[in-house]
């Protein structure tokens, strides 16, 4: 039985290769087997799956007070540094 659902119905047109160890093959059958999936839906699974993780990573949650703090510090910047004022002075006669 299939487990995944398709969005569109695009044909199938692209090959990949790939070398791998029979442990790994081995491995990769036994998921085909037991999830009912196509090795290429499965590879896709795993790949979505991955893409998801990274971008549930790279979004930042701050808490209330941190978020406040970061809204203030946006509107209200401080001061610079006197160490990044003279580092501008650097950079723009260089």
């Amino acid at each position: 039985m299939r487990t995944t659902k398709r969005v569109t119905a695009e044909r199938k047109t692209e090959r990949m290769e790939l070398r791998m160890t029979p442990t790994v093959r081995a491995t990769i059958e036994r998921a085909v087997a037991v999830s009912g999936l196509t090795a290429g839906d499965l590879a896709f699974e795993a790949a979505r799956r991955v893409i998801e993780d990274q971008e549930r990573m790279n979004r930042m949650i701050l808490a209330d007070a941190d978020r406040d703090l970061f809204v203030r510090a946006m509107l209200n910047p401080p001061e610079p540094a006197p160490r990044l004022v003279a580092a501008m002075k650097r950079l723009r006669t260089a």
